[in-house]
C-alpha cells in the first residue's frame, strides 16, 4: 500500500497490538508513529507507555520507512494528537490516521487510498472516514455517501485540508457573528449544540475538553467540507474502559465491521446526504436529548390540555423529566 499511515499511540498495549496487526496486514510503505509521554501524576503510567513503544518497535517487521515522534513530556489528547497530525502532514501530502483503539477492517485501507487519490484536488471533499453510524441503513446506490461530519475513528485527509485546523478556534466568533452558522445549520437545535461545544474549546472560555476533534470538525464544517462515509462500517473502536481518555463506557458507536465491496461505486453527485446526517445527529449525538427537550417545551405550550392536568396532579413529573434531559445532554460523551 502506498498511502502513508499515522498511528497515534499512548499507554494501551492491548488495543495497540490489535491496530498494529491490521496495519501490518496492509503493509504501508511509510509508517508514522506518535506516542504521547506519560502523565507524571499517574502511578505506573511510564511503564505502560514504554511497553507500548517496545511493542511498536518489535512489531514493524515488513519493509517500510518508519518515522517516530515519541514525546518525553505528557501533552494530552488535544495538543498531543493535533501536534502529531500536523507533524504527519508536514512530511506527506495525504495519508491515513488511526488511533490506538480503532481497529480497521482490511478493506478500510484500499477504500481510503482510492478516495485520497480520487479527491486529492477536489476541495469539496475534506475527509474520508471508516466509521458508519447508520445502523445498517444504506444511503444512496454507491459504495459511500457524503456527510458534514468528519468522524475521526479511523480517517484520512490531505495536508491542504488539515492546514485549516486551528486549535484555538480563532475564527469561531466572526463565523457566528457573520451569520455563517445560521446558513450552515437548518436545525436551530443543532446550531446551538455545535456553537456550545465549539465555544467551550476556546482558550479564553477555559479550553473545554482535552480533545482535538471538535476543532477539526469546525475546520471541515465551517469550510463546507464534506466527508466520504462508506455504506458499511469499516472501523471498530475497542477502547472503551477505564484506560480510555474519553470513551469510558460502551457506546452504540462500537459496531461490527463489514468489508466494503470492490470495485467501488462512486456517487454521481458530490452532495451531502441530509437524511443520513439528521439520523446521525439524532441517534449518535445529543440530538435525541435536544429533540426531547423541544417536544417537552411544546407540551408546556398547551395550558388547557391534558399535560396541564398531569402537572397539577403530579407537580414533580415535568421538573424531573426536564432535569433528566438536561443531565443527559451535559453528560453526553465527547467526539
Amino acid at each position: 500500500m502506498t498511502a502513508p499511515v499515522l498511528l497515534l499511540a499512548y499507554r494501551r498495549p492491548d488495543t495497540t497490538r490489535q491496530v498494529l496487526a491490521a496495519i501490518r496486514q496492509a503493509a504501508p510503505q511509510q509508517l508514522f508513529v506518535a506516542c504521547d509521554g506519560p502523565n507524571p501524576d499517574r502511578e505506573g503510567e511510564a511503564a505502560r507507555v514504554q511497553a507500548v513503544r517496545d511493542l511498536i518497535d518489535c512489531s514493524i517487521d515488513w519493509p517500510c520507512e518508519v518515522h517516530r515522534r515519541y514525546s518525553r513530556e505528557h501533552q494530552g489528547c488535544r495538543r498531543g494528537v493535533s501536534g502529531a497530525i500536523s507533524w504527519f502532514f508536514e512530511h506527506v501530502e495525504q495519508g491515513i490516521v488511526l488511533e490506538d483503539d480503532c481497529v480497521p477492517d482490511p478493506s478500510f485501507f484500499p477504500f481510503c487510498e482510492a478516495l485520497l487519490d480520487r479527491y486529492a484536488h477536489d476541495l469539496r471533499v475534506w475527509c474520508i472516514t471508516g466509521g458508519n453510524y447508520q445502523d445498517g441503513q444504506v444511503r444512496g446506490d454507491a459504495s459511500y455517501y457524503f456527510s458534514r461530519y468528519p468522524h475521526c475513528w479511523g480517517w484520512a485527509s490531505w495536508r491542504s485540508r488539515w492546514q485549516a485546523y486551528d486549535d484555538e478556534l480563532s475564527l469561531l466568533e466572526p463565523f457566528v457573528k457573520g451569520g455563517f452558522a445560521d446558513d450552515l445549520f437548518t436545525d436551530p437545535l443543532e446550531a446551538a449544540y455545535w456553537h456550545r461545544v465549539w465555544s467551550r474549546q476556546v482558550p479564553r472560555h477555559g479550553g473545554g475538553l482535552d480533545s482535538w476533534a471538535y476543532q477539526w470538525a469546525f475546520a471541515c464544517m465551517a469550510s463546507r467540507g464534506l466527508t466520504a462515509i462508506p455504506n458499511q462500517n469499516l472501523v471498530m473502536n475497542v477502547g472503551d474502559g477505564v484506560e480510555a481518555t474519553h470513551t469510558t463506557t460502551s457506546q452504540s458507536m462500537r459496531q461490527v465491521c463489514n468489508p466494503v465491496p470492490f470495485p467501488l461505486r462512486h456517487p454521481r453527485l458530490i452532495l451531502r446526504d441530509e437524511t443520513a446526517d439528521q439520523y446521525t445527529f439524532i441517534n449518535h449525538m445529543p440530538g435525541r436529548y435536544l429533540n426531547y427537550m423541544r417536544s417537552l417545551k411544546g407540551r408546556f405550550a398547551d395550558p388547557l390540555g391534558s399535560r396541564l392536568a398531569l402537572a397539577i396532579r403530579n407537580p414533580l413529573h415535568y421538573p424531573v423529566k426536564l432535569l433528566t434531559a438536561i443531565s443527559l445532554f451535559f453528560r453526553h460523551p465527547s467526539m
